[in-house]
Formats: C-alpha cells, sequence, structure tokens
C-alpha cells in the first residue's frame, strides 16, 4: 500500500496540528525557532512539577509510565525507519 502524493505524510502532525492549545505549541516547536523547544521542555518540567507538588508520588509515578510509553514507541519509529 503506497501514500497517494497529496496525502500528507505525518497524518499524526496533521491532526496534532488541528488541537486547540496543544496543535500550536506543537506547531510553534516544529516550525518555530529553537527557542521555542527549550520552552517546551520547561513547560513540561514545570507541569510535573507542579503535578508532583499538587498530587505527589502518583504524578511523579505516571509522568515516569509516559516517558517510557514514549521511549517505547520511539524506539520502535527508529527501527521502523
Amino acid at each position: 500500500m503506497t501514500i497517494a502524493p497529496d496525502t500528507p505524510r505525518y497524518i499524526t502532525r496533521h491532526v496534532t496540528y488541528r488541537l486547540p492549545i496543544i496543535g500550536r505549541l506543537a506547531r510553534e516547536v516544529v516550525e518555530g525557532p529553537v527557542d521555542n523547544a527549550f520552552a517546551a521542555i520547561f513547560g513540561t518540567v514545570s507541569a510535573v512539577a507542579i503535578g508532583v507538588l499538587i498530587w505527589g508520588y502518583p504524578a511523579l509515578i505516571f509522568s515516569a509510565l509516559l516517558a517510557a510509553a514514549l521511549m517505547v514507541i520511539t524506539l520502535i519509529r527508529i527501527t521502523l525507519g
């Protein structure tokens, strides 16, 4: 099965860009200057820290499980090319 020439290669990127808040942030990180990537990393670390301050240990466990799942997905994508 091949992708038609007019079909975007990264369908997940197209769907992500349509989300209200996350889409704008994702587009800024991908298409914007390098400083936006550092701002996204800082925002993610801040969100996890605030979650740990509010909910404690379960928020830390949840973020660790999410990071592990993202690493598995990243390794699968690297393996598939």
